[in-house]
C-alpha cells in the first residue's frame, strides 16, 4: 500500500469504527515497515507517527554491475515518510553501516528544534555504527512534497526518500483532487563505490568521475544496458488525473523532466502551492521538489517519462537520459514507448523562462508574506578557486568559496557549540559583502584564485528580515548553483544575468507573489535575491546543493539569535543526541 489516499482512507475507516488507538498499524514487505502510533480522536486532530529507519548495506545491481550500497530498510530509494500537517514524527535511525550517518529532513522547518535537522557537524554529530538517534519532528504550517537524505560525505547518492505531507483533512488541495498520485524521485548512479570515487578525485585535487547514469525511482530505464527490468512503470487509466511528486535527489545535476505526449501542470514547488501553469517540461535542481498534475487523456499507449541534465556552462555532465514508463492500462508491455522531446542540454532560454513562470499562490488561505522592509542586506559571491594541497598529486586542489571564504567543517556540532557557549569552534565574523569587489561575470578570471579558510558564520538578530543576493562569478568558470537554506523557506524576489545592480535591480523585484522555496538555482553568470524573516532561532546551514561544491567548501551557516523569552529560544538538546 503506497498510495497515501488509500492509506488515509484506511485510517478514516478505522476511525469510523470508533477504534480510538492504533498500536501497530503497519504495511510493507521485507524490512520496509512504516508504523503509525497515535491517538485519532477527531478527523482534525494531529497524530503521533513513529518510523524505524535501519541504515544497512545491500548488494544492488544496475547497468550490468553489482555493488554494495548504503540504503534504508532494504529499499532504494528508501521508504516514504507520510504525515499530515500538524503531525509529530518520531523517526528512529539505527546505523548498521560502516559509515557514520546523519539524515536531513530537507525542507522541514524544525522550529526551535535544529537538533532534528540532521546535517553532520552542523546541528548534530553523526550516528556512529551500531548506534541510534530519534529525530523528533513536528510538521508545522507545511504541506506538500519534501524529501530526506543522508547529510554526510556523498552518502546521499543512495540514502534518500520522499516526504509526503497531506493537508489537514478539513483543508484539501487548492487544485482539482487527483485520482491518484506517485512519487518520481530522480537520482544518479555510479558503477563504482561512490566514496572511493570521491577519494580518488580528492587525491588528484580534481572533480571525481561523473555518474554513469541518472535514475528514476532508483532505476535508469531501458535505454541503458541490463536495465529492461530496472525500469519504473506507472499504470494510468484513460481520463483520470494524476499528481506526480517529483524530487531531484541527484548529487550534482540540474535536470529536465518531461513525459512524451503529455503536458505537466505545475501546482507546487518545495511544498508551497503555486499559481498553476502548464508546460511541456520542467527544470528541477538538486534539492528541489515539484508537484505536477498529468491528465491521462492521450491515445492509450506507453509513453516514456524522461530526465536528463541541464548545463549551460563549459562543464562536463552525465548527458544520458534516464527513463520510466507511463502506460495506459490494457496496452501490452512489448509496445516500445514514445520518447519525449526534452530541451537541449544547454537551453538557457527554456530554463530562464520556466523559472520566470513560478509564482506563489498568494491567496487568503495561502498568503505570500514577503518581507517588504529589510533589516539586513547581505551580498555573497559564489566562486571557485585553487589552493595548495601537499597531499594532492598535482600539488593543488580545486576549491569553492562564498565571499572568498572556503568553509571548514568543525569537529563538533555547531548548534551544540552555540547552545552551550563553547568557544573556539566557530566565529561570527562572516562578511556581509565580498572583501574585494570586482567585475564578477566578465571574462574568466584565472589569477589570484586562492581562498581564505575558516569556520566563519553570520549572526542574525531574531525576527529580523534579511535580503541575501547570491552572485555567481567567473572565477575559472560561471556555473548555475542551487542553494539550500536549512530551517527556512525564503522568497525569490529577483533574479538576473550579469552583475547585480544594487541601484536599479531592486526596482524590478516581485514583492507580491514571488516563488517561495527552500532551494533556489542561481543562474549561470547571474544573480538571485532572496528574502526571509529570521524567526527560527538556532544554527542553520546554507550551502550549494551540488555535492561536489559542498565538499569543496561552498557553504556557511547563520546563527539566528534567541528571542526575548523561552518560547522563542532554541529547545534543549535531546538526551540521545549523538556524541562526537
Amino acid at each position: 500500500m503506497s498510495d497515501p489516499y488509500k492509506i488515509f482512507r484506511c485510517i478514516r475507516t478505522i476511525r469510523s469504527k470508533k477504534m480510538v488507538k492504533i498500536n501497530n498499524f503497519c504495511w510493507g514487505s521485507g524490512l520496509l515497515y512504516l508504523c503509525f502510533v497515535g491517538l485519532f480522536l477527531t478527523p482534525g486532530e494531529a497524530a503521533l507517527k513513529k518510523y524505524q529507519f535501519d541504515v544497512q548495506v545491500k548488494n544492488v545491481s544496475r547497468l550490468c554491475h553489482s555493488k554494495p550500497i548504503v540504503i534504508v530498510n532494504g529499499r532504494f530509494p528508501g521508504p516514504t515518510v507520510y504525515a499530515r500537517e500538524g503531525d509529530t514524527l518520531l523517526i528512529n535511525v539505527t546505523n548498521h553501516a560502516k559509515y557514520n550517518m546523519s539524515i536531513h529532513w530537507h525542507g522541514l522547518k524544525q522550529y526551535r528544534n535544529g537538533w532534528a535537522d540532521g546535517p553532520a557537524y552542523i546541528t548534530q554529530c553523526p550516528i556512529k555504527t551500531g548506534n541510534s538517534y530519534t529525530y523528533n519532528i513536528t510538521v508545522t504550517g507545511q504541506r506538500g512534497t519534501l524529501w530526506w537524505h543522508a547529510h554526510i560525505f556523498w552518502l546521499r547518492a543512495t540514502v534518500y526518500g520522499a516526504i509526503v505531507i497531506l493537508p489537514k483533512q478539513e483543508g484539501g488541495f487548492p487544485f482539482p483532487q487527483p485520482y491518484s498520485e506517485a512519487n518520481i524521485v530522480l537520482g544518479e548512479w555510479w558503477n563504482n563505490d561512490v566514496e572511493e570515487v570521491v577519494k580518488k578525485g580528492n587525491l588528484l585535487g580534481l572533480p571525481p568521475d561523473m555518474s554513469d547514469a541518472h535514475t528514476i525511482n532508483g532505476k535508469p530505464g531501458p535505454l541503458f544496458p541490463c536495465s529492461e527490468k530496472h525500469t519504473y512503470a506507472l499504470d494510468v487509466e484513460q481520463g483520470k488525473t494524476y499528481l506526480l511528486r517529483i524530487i531531484n535527489a541527484a548529487l550534482n545535476d540540474e535536470l529536465f523532466f518531461a513525459i512524451a505526449g503529455h503536458n505537466l501542470t505545475v501546482v507546487e514547488i518545495d511544498a508551497v502551492y503555486t499559481k498553476p501553469f502548464t508546460t511541456q517540461a520542467i527544470l528541477i535542481a538538486p534539492g528541489q521538489t515539484a508537484n505536477v498534475l498529468v491528465q491521462a487523456t492521450q491515445v492509450p499507449n506507453r509513453y516514456f517519462m524522461a530526465a536528463r541534465p541541464f548545463m549551460d556552462a563549459p562543464i562536463s555532465v552525465d548527458n544520458k537520459t534516464a527513463t520510466a514508463i507511463l502506460q495506459y492500462k490494457g496496452i501490452p508491455n512489448y509496445v516500445w514507448p514514445i520518447l519525449p522531446q526534452l530541451p537541449a542540454v544547454n537551453n538557457t532560454a527554456f530554463a530562464l523562462s520556466y523559472d520566470g513562470k513560478l509564482r506563489s499562490l498568494n491567496t487568503a488561505q495561502f498568503p505570500a508574506n514577503v518581507p517588504l522592509k529589510v533589516d539586513r542586506h547581505l551580498f555573497y559571491t559564489i566562486g571557485l578557486g585553487i589552493n595548495p594541497c601537499p597531499t594532492c598529486l598535482n600539488g593543488t586542489h580545486l576549491t569553492a568559496a562564498l565571499n572568498n571564504i572556503t568553509f571548514v567543517m568543525p569537529q563538533i556540532g555547531l548548534l551544540q557549540a552555540h547552545y552551550f557557549n563553547t568557544t573556539g569552534i566557530f566565529t561570527t565574523d562572516f562578511p556581509d559583502h565580498p572583501p574585494t569587489p570586482f567585475n564578477y561575470t566578465s571574462a574568466p578570471l584565472t589569477a589570484n584564485l586562492g581562498t581564505k579558510q575558516g569556520t566563519r558564520l553570520s549572526k542574525i538578530a531574531f525576527n529580523s528580515t534579511v535580503e541575501l543576493v547570491l552572485q555567481d562569478t567567473n572565477l575559472l568558470t560561471v556555473e548555475s548553483h542551487p542553494f539550500h537554506l536549512h530551517g527556512y523557506n525564503f522568497f525569490v524576489v529577483g533574479s538576473g544575468i550579469g552583475n547585480f545592480d544594487p541601484k536599479n535591480d531592486p526596482a524590478k523585484y516581485n514583492l507580491v507573489d514571488p516563488p517561495e522555496r527552500n532551494t533556489v538555482g542561481v543562474p549561470t553568470g547571474g544573480w538571485t535575491a532572496i528574502r526571509f524573516r529570521a524567526d527560527n532561532p538556532g544554527v542553520w546551514f546554507m550551502h550549494c546543493h551540488l555535492e561536489l561544491h559542498t565538499s569543496w567548501g561552498l557553504k556557511t551557516a547563520f546563527v539566528v539569535e534567541n528571542g526575548k523569552d523561552t518560547d522563542h529560544s532554541v529547545l534543549p538538546p535531546p538526551k540521545d543526541l549523538p556524541p562526537c
